[in-house]
């Protein structure tokens, strides 16, 4: 073969091995365990008590039963404080009711607007850590489904090195093709990443679910800090390794219930969260041009062609056993598994060269109706 066909099945044999490896880490960390499990697990002999913040923001789908899991952990000693920014906002109604249902529990709903950044979740969470009784405070979204093992399982991740303790979200309950669509990039595609960064010591932080120690942030200046960066979890990242500690990961990772997605829907989440990756970490950013199956297909049907063997069956032969392991994946940690998941996994990766090079284009974004901006210059509100 040519130099050309011997560097494309080079790149071709490496992508495969490395997604093969990619899926044993990510089966590996994430298949579920017993609840009891966790108990069992290191974590501090005397539990400490625990506070959990929860920001919250418009009507999401299935947002009561996602709340509802906030009062049924399993954990001795912990607080619940709700923050909403606007008085107007339709969610403080479903948290009124949730806590007026459960009036064993320590929870409530602190109101207000603290513009520390041009963030508005941070923003919004600002009340809650000051409001925070105790010394470990857990920041979780409103979209987060907690098991009832949910702070066992965060405090068995914590390590004598750690300074972050996350967990990125495993797309569940999806209703329609563009919701599977989501699945795929979450589940298959996202949160291997994740874990293969967990497994070489570069974690990092993911905003859905975030413990920290509290002298931890407030020796770095405070949850203010945190708006050093447009996205708080890449300025958590950036804080825990400036301290010489580490982020790491849950296993296995917490779920997010999607419900029905629209095309746009999923489209625009996906190109903010690339500029937003772009802006705070360009180096890491740069390789996942290559990231998904599509120019390993290119090359093996180049490679092929060169070989004078049939590009049809070389492709296919390669795609059934790409995506092959991703349901494999899928099956194991017991993911959706949508009966259209190989189209959506192929449109997945036939839009990451475009939301990649989207994110080198592209600096402005909006958020729950608030517009926002990665440019360096971008005023805080």
């Amino acid at each position: 073969m040519t130099v050309p066909a011997v560097a494309a099945a080079s790149f071709c044999g490496t992508a495969l091995v490395f997604h093969i490896v990619s899926i044993i880490i990510a089966a590996r960390r994430c298949r579920p365990r017993p609840e009891a499990q966790s108990k069992r697990a290191t974590v501090p002999a005397a539990l400490p008590p625990v506070s959990i913040v929860r920001p919250v923001c418009g009507l999401d789908n299935f947002l009561e039963e996602t709340l509802r899991t906030s009062f049924e952990l399993d954990y001795p000693r912990y607080e619940l404080i709700f923050c909403v920014a606007s008085t107007r906002d339709p969610a403080i109604t479903v948290v009124q009711q949730l806590i007026a249902a459960h009036p064993q529990s320590h929870a409530r709903l602190l109101v207000g607007d603290d513009r520390v950044s041009q963030n508005p979740k941070l923003n919004n969470c600002v009340k809650g850590w000051r409001a925070a009784k105790h010394d470990w405070i857990i920041m979780a979204d409103s979209n987060v489904l907690m098991p009832r093992d949910y702070i066992l399982r965060l405090l068995a991740a914590w390590k004598p090195d750690t300074g972050l303790v996350c967990s990125p979200p495993i797309g569940c309950w999806p209703v329609g093709f563009w919701a599977g669509l989501e699945c795929a990039f979450l589940n298959t595609y996202q949160v291997r990443a994740q874990y293969v960064a967990d497994a070489l010591g570069l974690g990092f932080a993911q905003g859905k679910t975030m413990l920290w120690r509290r002298a931890d942030l407030e020796g770095a200046g405070g949850i203010g800090a945190l708006g050093a960066e447009i996205a708080e979890d890449a300025a958590s990242t950036k804080i825990v390794r400036a301290a010489g500690l580490r982020v790491r990961l849950t296993a296995p990772p917490f779920e997010q219930p999607l419900g029905r997605r629209r095309m746009m829907e999923v489209w625009r989440r996906q190109t903010r969260w690339a500029r937003l990756r772009r802006s705070s970490f360009p180096l890491y950013f740069v390789p996942e041009i290559v990231g998904g199956a599509l120019f390993p297909l290119i090359a093996a049907g180049y490679v092929a062609c060169a070989a004078d063997v049939s590009v049809i069956s070389t492709v296919a032969t390669l795609a059934l056993v790409w995506y092959g392991a991703e349901i494999a994946l899928a099956k194991a940690a017991q993911w959706p598994l949508p009966l259209l998941y190989a189209l959506q996994a192929l449109l997945r990766d036939m839009l990451l060269p475009v939301l990649w090079f989207d994110a080198w284009i592209g600096t402005d974004f909006v958020w729950r109706g608030h517009q926002m901006s990665i440019a360096a210059d971008a005023p805080a509100p």
